[in-house]
């Protein structure tokens, strides 16, 4: 039973955390920085998507009951988001920005900011992440307790450390994509991050709905 739920945890938190498909977004996102500031965003990042995911797995739906907050609209919230996120992706407004302050280093303040925003929410710790959690926190208590609930802590702990391990190869990456591809590949993925910004949407928008029919039923 206990195996059976850890390896249930590991394939749903993989599947909606991706390590390996934040890498690219990670390369885009930290564009300009040294390896230094790079691994301070990988670090901050991650410390906070796992505390962000710990607690909505230690608190669950209470937690959000408290805030008024319910997943749909965190889920159109999140998706809002990223969709500004990846307007300015394809059409290389952050760039613009950057080149207008070329000749200022980057600042502590972005560092930090790039590893809150998107990196740890809505990326590490999104809406699907969440809803995962709060859902294997449940299956945890029936199954085993707090034992349980220590083994699902553990995966997730894993998901987050394979998350920093592929940012720290963050840079080898981009110096194989070299300008070119990292061009293309900026653009390329501010399409995609778009459609699942819709998608995030979408999802909320017929969660709220499919809520609001079971009400007045």
């Amino acid at each position: 039973m206990m195996l059976d739920f850890v390896f249930n945890a590991m394939v749903t938190l993989l599947v909606t955390i991706d390590p390996i498909g934040l890498a690219p977004l990670f390369v885009t996102l930290t564009r300009g920085m040294d390896k230094a500031e790079r691994r301070e965003v990988a670090i901050r990042a991650c410390a906070i998507g796992f505390c962000i995911l710990l607690v909505f797995g230690l608190g669950g739906q209470t937690f959000l009951d408290a805030l008024g907050i319910t997943l749909p609209a965190f889920r159109i919230a999140g998706g809002l988001l990223l969709f500004w996120l990846a307007f300015e992706m394809v059409f290389e407004k952050r760039a613009e920005r950057r080149s207008r302050g070329a000749s200022r280093a980057i600042d502590k303040d972005h560092i930090k900011n790039v590893a809150v925003f998107p990196l740890a929410i809505p990326l590490i710790a999104g809406p699907g992440a969440i809803s995962a959690m709060v859902l294997l926190a449940h299956e945890a208590s029936d199954t085993a307790g707090w034992a349980g609930t220590g083994a699902l802590i553990g995966v997730l702990a894993g998901m987050v450390t394979a998350c920093l391990a592929v940012f720290l190869l963050a840079g080898r990456i981009e110096r194989l994509l070299g300008d070119t591809g990292r061009i293309i590949l900026t653009r390329l993925l501010g399409v995609i991050l778009s459609a699942l910004a819709v998608q995030f949407v979408a999802d909320g928008v017929t969660q709220l709905v499919v809520n609001a029919g079971q009400v007045v039923l």
